[in-house]
Order: C-alpha cells, then sequence, then structure tokens
C-alpha cells in the first residue's frame, strides 16, 4: 500500500514538474519586465514566493485542465488546431488570475471587493497589463507547441533529439 503511495506520488511529481519548471521561468521573466516597465511609478511588484506559489497553481492546473475531456478535443487533427484550442483555454484561465492579482492589491487599499474592482478599473495602467498579457499569450503558446509537439512524437524522442541518445542500461 505504501510502496503504491509513494508510486504515485512521485508519477503526479514528475507530471506537474516541465509546466511548472516552465511557468516558474516565464512568470518570474514577466516580472522582471513589470518591474521595469513600473519603475518610478511607485506601484508595488509582487515577490518571488508569490511568483513561485503562481507557477506551482498554473502548473496543476495544466494538469487539471488537460484530464478534463474538452481540452484535448482535436486528437484527430493536425496538431495546430490543439495547439490553438489549449492556448486559448490557459489564455483565459491566465488572463482571470492576471486581473485577479491586480484586483487583489487594489483590495487591500479600497476595503471591499466593489470598491477595489472600481478602484482597479479607475487606475490601472491597461498598457502595461496588454503589454503582460501579449507576452503571457506568447509564452503559453511557446508552451503549448512544445507540449503537443512532445506528445505527438513522444518524450524519449524528444529527449533524446534535444540532449542526445540516452546512455543504454545494461541488461
Amino acid at each position: 500500500m505504501r510502496s503504491h503511495f509513494m508510486a504515485k506520488v512521485k508519477e503526479e511529481f514528475f507530471e506537474l514538474l516541465p509546466p511548472t519548471i516552465f511557468f516558474f521561468v516565464t512568470l518570474h521573466m514577466i516580472v522582471l519586465i513589470r518591474s521595469l516597465m513600473l519603475k518610478g511609478t511607485g506601484i508595488p511588484v509582487v515577490s518571488s514566493i508569490v511568483v513561485t506559489v503562481g507557477a506551482l497553481t498554473l502548473g496543476k492546473a495544466v494538469l487539471l485542465a488537460d484530464a478534463l475531456p474538452l481540452v484535448n478535443r482535436f486528437p484527430d487533427k493536425p496538431l495546430a488546431y490543439n495547439v490553438v484550442w489549449k492556448t486559448a483555454i490557459y489564455f483565459v484561465a491566465a488572463t482571470f488570475i492576471h486581473y485577479l492579482e491586480n484586483l487583489l492589491d487594489a483590495w487591500r487599499s479600497a476595503g471591499g471587493l466593489v470598491a477595489a474592482n472600481e478602484k482597479l478599473l479607475a487606475e490601472i495602467v491597461w498598457p502595461h497589463f496588454w503589454a503582460i498579457e501579449m507576452l503571457l499569450a506568447a509564452l503559453l503558446l511557446m508552451y503549448c507547441v512544445i507540449r503537443e509537439f512532445s506528445r505527438a512524437i513522444g518524450r524519449d524522442k524528444v529527449i533524446s533529439l534535444f540532449f542526445g541518445p540516452l546512455p543504454r542500461t545494461p541488461v
């Protein structure tokens, strides 16, 4: 029983690792870009801990979304169908999270949810918001392309193509 549980935990961990690493790196890139855009404005930038939690959350959300039949809608079509479809789904979810992140910052000073939303809509720097959204869309598209190619040609083939042939283990 215990070994089955540990095997399941190990399997889940290794499934969670690739999207979490991807989102960890890309979200830190976004925070860096955002901090450069906001330099001198007095608008606070999120910490690395918040980004790490976000990466873990997005990594698990991707795995949960992939388990839904709605996400893998075009298994027999060219890869572009699933890439575009999944990018759209992940983008909507990421945009919602991005908006909530900004709403949370406004909520701290506004006192209530409705007041925070009104404050956010009045004070948000829309060009910055949309710049981050465009970057996020490009990164999600890249993530989906890589995942669909990996799924189509196989994990071992991708590793072999990227890092070279894997060493053979003696029998």
